[in-house]
């Protein structure tokens, strides 16, 4: 079943709690190699399904959506926009 996946960030100058969050868990963790991680961001995978092909304009389709429903635009941006079989 094909599906298109529209990922969703944080834009890049707001704060990211969550991944903050996640990076000190990193840190705690105990796992040197944990140290070498600078950040985290945390975002969004939206997954659309077909029962069947999906064409250019069901993409476009997608773009518009992520950007005007999926996503808040005043904190969020769409990222990617791909389709997976």
């Amino acid at each position: 079943m094909p599906k298109i996946i529209v990922e969703v960030m944080p834009k890049a100058d707001l704060l990211d709690p969550q991944g903050k969050a996640v990076k000190n868990a990193l840190h705690r963790s105990g796992n040197a190699q944990n140290k070498d991680i600078t950040a985290v961001r945390i975002g969004k995978r939206i997954e659309l399904h077909f029962d069947r092909a999906v064409t250019d304009a069901d993409l476009e389709n997608a773009r518009k959506v992520g950007e005007s429903f999926l996503s808040n635009a005043v904190i969020e941006d769409v990222v990617a926009v791909t389709v997976e079989n």
